[in-house]
């Protein structure tokens, strides 16, 4: 499976960054990804308050299923995750990433009319999916 191509497909295809992260992968956990939808709703555009990337809540999300039965593991993945993805994005709080504050509407406004919910976000999962992706299989 091209988990990469499968989260940004459904980001373009109208689900929040969380959830299309969260739902490429959740298959391989036995957990559908109308479930994995579901569960991921509240999480996109930084839990609507502009933090922690809903991207990469989406794939802690998917650590969490994989290595959340150990407190030492989950912390170190999660640690990895976020290392990784602010090295790549220079961020992983959500206004940082869009350069405005999408918890007003202002800021919402801001980002439409500069596309980059368009533009910028479907670069964020594609980061967040990989990076999820290599954890996933280098820390088998």
């Amino acid at each position: 499976m091209n988990y990469i191509e499968d989260a940004v497909k459904l980001f373009e295809g109208g689900y929040r960054c969380s959830q299309a992260v969260f739902a490429a992968f959740s298959p391989d956990f036995e957990l559908s990804k109308e479930q994995a939808l579901k569960i991921g709703a509240c999480f996109g555009s930084g839990m609507r308050k502009g933090e922690v990337c809903g991207a990469c809540t989406g794939a802690l999300m998917v650590l969490g299923l994989k290595y959340g039965e150990s407190k030492a593991k989950s912390d170190e993945v999660c640690d990895e995750f976020l290392d990784e993805f602010k090295k790549d994005n220079g961020s992983y709080i959500c206004r940082e990433l869009l350069g405005c504050d999408i918890s007003t509407q202002k800021g919402v406004e801001y980002a439409k009319d500069n596309n980059l919910f368009r533009d910028l976000c479907p670069k964020m999962v594609e980061s967040a999916a990989k990076i999820t992706k290599e954890i996933l299989f280098t820390n088998e």
